[in-house]
């Protein structure tokens, strides 16, 4: 069993790398590898797509790397591979990003990525620290995850979901704001779990055990 952390240059990779590493060697999953290789990707059972960043940025340096995206798209759209997307890498799922200019997403999840906006002046933006999860959806990686749980944010933008059976669970700053989203075997988390201490370890847990 392969995981594949995908390496675009879009974000610092080492604490998920390590956290998928500790999870992956406690629930027996396997190996778990952060790569840049096409190769690699496509021959992955499971493949989770990190980010920092601007989204046009993001979209622009996987669309970049040779041979990648189309790895990806053909593993997680092809052959259903299990896919987890991490903030910037989640928010990619969308149809399209409004981040400084109009960006194709991946499409994998019907929405459109726009700036966070509050009429509360006391809620800053970007949306930075801990909050708590609302679970509005059940889903097999939210297993043992419940409302109240904690996780760590750190975005401006966020993902404003089309059809509600997609959006799995919000966060509350100054309105509902996209914690999680899912459809078939893809599965993205605007906060980082690799950050988010018990929370963020069971759904990384939940995500390496899952056989959709």
């Amino acid at each position: 069993m392969l995981t594949a952390i995908i390496d675009y240059e879009s974000g610092n990779l080492h604490s998920a790398e390590k956290a998928f590493q500790r999870m992956a060697q406690e629930t027996g999953a396997g190996k778990v590898v952060v790569t840049d290789k096409a190769e690699v990707v496509a021959g992955a059972d499971r493949i989770v797509l990190p980010g920092d960043g601007a989204f046009p940025a993001c979209a622009a340096a996987l669309r970049g790397h040779s041979g990648l995206f189309d790895a990806l798209v053909e593993a997680v759209e092809t052959r259903g591979r299990p896919f987890l997307g991490i903030c910037v890498g989640m928010q990619l799922m969308a149809t399209t990003g409004h981040e400084y200019e109009e960006t194709p997403g991946l499409g994998w999840i019907d929405g459109d990525v726009r700036r966070i906006t509050t009429d509360d002046p006391s809620l800053k933006i970007p949306h930075m620290g801990w909050n708590d999860l609302m679970i509005e959806q059940t889903h097999p990686v939210l297993d043992g995850i419940s409302t109240g749980d904690h996780a760590y944010f750190v975005h401006s933008y966020q993902m404003d979901t089309h059809a509600p059976d997609q959006r799995l669970a919000s966060v509350d700053h100054g309105g509902a704001v996209t914690a999680i989203v899912g459809r078939g075997t893809m599965i993205g988390t605007q906060f980082h779990p690799e950050k988010s201490q018990a929370t963020g370890l069971r759904l990384i847990a939940n995500f390496l055990s899952w056989a959709p």
